[in-house]
């Protein structure tokens, strides 16, 4: 698992309830179920336990283990490198420890400040090889190099002849890819929680030791649903980043009958993030949806309808831009057909396919493709993959077994191309190969025409601003459906998409708060 799905997955069990608080009791329980474990194999007898801790919630899951291990029978010592605690979970469970006095039981906690501090420790300076240490110094934010008393800190911990245990990630390893880029703990055992992370996974036995995975008591629906720990997902801006930097995107669609769909799309995308949104539409849509908004760059392209004639002048917009939407408004026609199946074939961005798009486009065409995202309605994917049965998205139940055979028909049509697949209903099914995410944000007034439009333009903004095709259709489903949810608030099923969008950027802001 990818330390950021996990970090989601963490943040999602609020929404179910699950405190994070309650997660980091159940993992530093496991942490010394499995901590005696490995010093009843070794020594058959309790022995001491050092526990090494950081800023983060490794450190956090070490002193919650404390207290179990110390029910246990065993010393505990905890050697605290960093006094300033980032995570809250973390420093109320420091604060706990710290409010046991007079002590009763055989803890004691030190400070290691300084450098002197450290080489002065007992870890240091002792050769017994007779007890534990973990280490739960550092989490998943590794980039460069160490700073001083951390690397000295792994030295000794590496030299010392105890048995090495490390929490979720042996301190300095990039828990994506397994790199260490200065230095790192070699452990005896890594004990992680919930899933292994990609990095640990796949480096090499002798950097890692024994891989212990503890079940902490997360729900899969905490990761399978989608909710505002999915934020998380989203990338920092760069304080030095200019226009265009954070994505650039071109809409193509709108006709001579329909300038509000690419209009409404465009100006979903602005409030999604997209720096630079172009629209390449038919002259008289364009002229409508230049009236529309001064902030959506407009293209406007000779006749009614989009057509082949087009081709050359949309190619070279494409060039210039991060993602293409295909499809809002643009209508149902031969010429229309052959240009957008021209375009999917030779425009090598990641691609939105919605709307009319979707009844055009040859599936053989994108069949390989894994960057492209489809967002049918029930009646747009039974068309699209040529299902002839009754099929429909039914998933709003109790009944596993009905659940799951549900999201097994899905997913057999939609392995049938390497894109990710949108299937929009009451709740909406992403699904993408063996991955599948649920959606359950929004309400029945999103029946009005235009919030389609809306989820295409906001989940073709975030693929412009880098995020990959599953996570931006996830997240993208779910802004829509928070947008909706507070169009809804104010006026009732009497809102519009264009109210909808009017909320984008704000919910959007309250989840990265």
């Amino acid at each position: 698992m990818r330390p950021i799905d996990m970090m989601v997955t963490d943040n999602n069990c609020e929404y179910l309830g699950l405190s994070r608080l309650c997660l980091m009791e159940s993992a530093g329980k496991s942490l010394a179920e499995e901590v005696g474990k490995i010093a009843v194999y070794t020594f058959s007898k309790p022995v001491k336990v050092v526990i090494f801790t950081g800023s983060g919630g490794n450190g956090g899951d070490g002193f919650v283990a404390a207290r179990y291990l110390l029910n246990r029978g065993y010393d505990v010592d905890i050697y605290m490198l960093k006094d300033n605690i980032r995570s809250p979970y973390s420093k109320t469970n420091l604060e706990i420890l710290q409010n046991m006095k007079p002590r009763l039981s055989r803890l004691n906690i030190y400070n290691l400040k300084t450098l002197e501090d450290i080489e002065n420790c007992e870890v240091a300076k002792s050769n017994d090889s007779e007890y534990v240490i973990v280490d739960g110094l550092l989490g998943t934010g590794i980039k460069g190099n160490l700073q001083t008393n951390i690397r000295r800190a792994i030295e000794i911990i590496n030299e010392s002849k105890g048995v090495k245990i490390s929490v979720d990630v042996p301190s300095g390893m990039d828990p994506l890819t397994g790199e260490i880029s200065d230095l790192a703990v070699v452990p005896d055992y890594t004990i992680s929680f919930h899933k292994i992370k990609t990095g640990v996974r796949d480096a090499e036995e002798e950097l890692v030791g024994g891989l212990v995975t503890a079940d902490i008591g997360i729900p899969f629906e905490a990761e399978y649903f989608v909710n505002y720990g999915d934020f998380l997902r989203l990338k920092n801006r760069d304080l030095s980043s200019h226009k265009g930097n954070n994505g650039r995107l071109l809409v193509i669609g709108g006709s001579k009958d329909y300038s509000g769909a690419p209009a409404i799309a465009g100006m979903a995308a602005i409030g999604a993030g997209a720096d630079l949104v172009y629209v390449a539409s038919p002259q008289k849509s364009a002229e409508a949806i230049k009236s529309t908004s001064p902030d959506l760059i407009v293209k406007s392209l000779d006749g009614d309808k989009l057509s082949l004639n087009h081709s050359q002048e949309i190619l070279e917009l494409a060039d210039n831009v991060d993602a293409v939407l295909i499809g809002p408004g643009a209508g149902i026609d031969e010429e229309t057909s052959k240009l957008f199946n021209v375009l999917v074939a030779k425009i090598k961005k990641p691609i939105v396919l919605d709307a009319d798009a979707l009844k055009q486009v040859e599936s053989k065409l994108i069949k390989n493709r894994d960057d492209i995202i489809l967002t049918p309605h029930i009646f747009e994917f039974k068309s699209f993959f040529g299902v002839t049965d009754g099929l429909k998205l039914d998933i709003d139940s109790y009944d596993f077994n009905h659940v799951d055979e549900n999201i097994t028909q899905f997913q057999k049509i939609t392995r049938q191309i390497k894109g990710t697949v949108i299937v929009k209903g009451q709740y909406d099914l992403i699904l993408s190969g063996t991955k599948f995410r649920i959606n359950k944000s929004g309400n029945p007034g999103m029946t009005v025409g235009g919030t389609g439009d809306a989820l295409a333009g906001i989940t073709s903004s975030l693929l412009s601003q880098g995020l990959s095709t599953f996570d931006s259709a996830c997240l993208g489903v779910f802004i829509n459906g928070l947008a909706g949810d507070e169009a809804y608030k104010a006026k009732g099923n009497g809102f519009s998409a264009t109210d909808l969008v009017s909320y984008i950027g704000s919910v959007m802001k309250d989840g990265l708060c």
